[in-house]
């Protein structure tokens, strides 16, 4: 039976900057940390395993070489052993938690994707889900991903579905996840996002772009939003800056993001954080999702299926295919996916499983 209120968790912390291993541990202490505060649902922001890739706004990439190496080496597998750790944490803590990550690849020692997962209570993965389109500078490190982790979880305690930074822009995106009856819509932030240096020009304001493109979802999908932003700490900030005065400045300049959360009509609601560490928390009645659609229900009435016709291709994408082997055969060899996963942490999630 659906839970009619959920508290939810909102973790506004820095990673251990490119340590995947203590940014783990940090991340399960978190989750502790959530849960003893009567969390069910515990957001983490973009990336956060093994952290997000500022250094690409701040120089060209001739000069990246060594950051992009770090990254690769922390990033971490979909069905590696860090993601089976937070799957058996969430089972013991019997709380739902999502997680942004840089994911690694078998078939490549350098491809990455920018990632996030939800991880049932039961320790199953629901959802994995690749960005589709890397934003910005991004591209300099992570490849396009694919539609098959555009899902929505039917859970105890709502329909849940998330979307990773920039594609909170996509009106398609968002749409394929209203369409699936989304009652608690995740979207993952970085830290910072500097696109100008001191004294050229407003830089991109965080707060405002996130804010506007979250309370516009929530107040379309007639869902709660979770804004799950980054932190960067000073220890992230001295590696950035790494003596250079320029990189500091910018650093300095760029508007924090903010964490914080939307009722389905687009209203700020629970705790906020943006210049402390922290969790925020909140607390969400799902009834308030009905009386909305009554005005306006893009999934139901208020829209012309006749006039429009939206297809989403949901298969995940391979290197290669082999035409001698089984479908298994053929995912082992090619690298991780959610349907290869270890069965007593993962498996499917009702509607959304892989």
């Amino acid at each position: 039976m659906q839970a009619t209120t959920v508290k939810v968790a909102a973790v506004h912390a820095a990673p251990v900057y490119l340590d995947r291993a203590a940014t783990l541990q940090k991340a399960l202490a978190l989750m502790g940390e959530a849960q003893r505060h009567g969390a069910q649902l515990i957001a983490f922001p973009e990336s956060y395993i093994p952290g997000f890739p500022v250094w690409a706004a701040l120089w060209a990439p001739i000069h990246n070489h060594d950051w992009f190496r770090k990254i690769a080496a922390n990033s971490i597998l979909a069905d590696g052993p860090e993601m089976a750790s937070l799957a058996r944490e969430a089972a013991r803590l019997g709380v739902f938690v999502s997680m942004g990550f840089s994911e690694a690849s078998r078939a490549s020692v350098g491809c990455l994707w920018n990632s996030n997962v939800l991880i049932g209570d039961d320790g199953r993965l629901l959802i994995h889900h690749r960005k589709l389109v890397p934003t910005f500078y991004e591209k300099l490190i992570w490849a396009s991903g694919d539609g098959a982790g555009l899902q929505v979880a039917d859970t105890r305690i709502g329909k849940i579905g998330a979307l990773i930074c920039g594609e909170n822009t996509n009106p398609l995106a968002r749409y394929t996840l209203i369409a699936q009856g989304e009652q608690i819509h995740i979207s993952s932030w970085p830290a910072v996002w500097p696109t100008k240096r001191p004294g050229s020009g407003e830089n991109f304001d965080n707060i405002a772009a996130n804010r506007i493109r979250s309370a516009g979802h929530a107040f379309e999908a007639k869902a709660f939003g979770i804004m799950c932003a980054g932190y960067m700490d000073r220890a992230m900030f001295d590696m950035l800056a790494a003596g250079d005065p320029a990189a500091a400045a910018i650093l300095e300049q760029t508007p924090k993001a903010i964490t914080q959360f939307v009722t389905p009509t687009g209203m700020a609601t629970g705790d906020a954080l943006q210049d402390e560490e922290g969790i925020a928390y909140a607390e969400f009645d799902l009834n308030a999702c009905v009386e909305p659609k009554q005005f306006h229900d893009v999934a139901g009435y208020y829209n012309r299926f006749d006039v429009f016709d939206l297809r989403v291709n949901r298969s995940r994408l391979q290197p290669i295919s082999w035409a001698s082997t089984d479908a298994s055969e053929q995912r082992e060899a090619c690298g991780a996916t959610a349907d290869t996963m270890e069965p007593a942490l993962y498996g499917m999630g009702a509607e959304g499983g892989q």
